[in-house]
């Protein structure tokens, strides 16, 4: 799961209604380790019973959320950004600044499959229209994507930001 740091109140729901999803569904949460949307998710993820994995982008596992089970502590600051989405087998954005930008355009270009709750409207991205079905479809691209010739690639379209209401 990506996602802003500095996240809204409905980035923080969705994201651990997300978290929550996904752990239902047997799957291991990887995120950020950090605020916003990382810590909901993994608040979700523990609600269900879930593990959690935090990439932390510093050198201190102390700064993990607490709702972390495994801190990874790389001192790799937002280079931490390549190891989130190559320990994850998709990725669900959810919101965005440039950061969870980075993490889609990693993960698309590496064949990832992502799939996108209110987040930068992008070519290759399935967009999904709540957090049970961002869950599922993560799920369900994960699946196909370890099959064999299902890889992705990112388009040719630019990039344009999502609209998170308000000024």
């Amino acid at each position: 799961m990506v996602g802003p740091g500095d996240a809204r109140p409905d980035e923080m729901a969705a994201a651990e209604s997300v978290g929550r999803a996904l752990a239902a569904r047997g799957a291991v949460v990887v995120c950020g380790g950090l605020g916003g949307t990382m810590e909901a998710a993994c608040r979700g993820a523990k609600d269900a019973g879930g593990t959690t994995v935090g990439v932390l982008p510093g050198s201190d596992r102390a700064h993990a959320n607490p709702f972390v089970d495994v801190a990874v502590a790389t001192g790799l600051g937002e280079a931490r950004n390549a190891l989130v989405v190559r320990a994850a087998d998709a990725l669900v954005a959810i919101g965005g600044g440039y950061g969870t930008l980075s993490e889609i355009a990693l993960a698309l270009r590496t064949g990832k499959p992502v799939v996108g709750l209110a987040t930068w409207e992008i070519q290759g991205i399935e967009v999904a229209g709540s957090p049970d079905a961002a869950a599922e479809r993560a799920l369900g691209a994960a699946e196909a994507g370890r099959q064999p010739g299902a890889a992705r690639r990112l388009g040719s379209r630019a990039p344009r930001r999502p609209n998170r209401g308000g000024a």
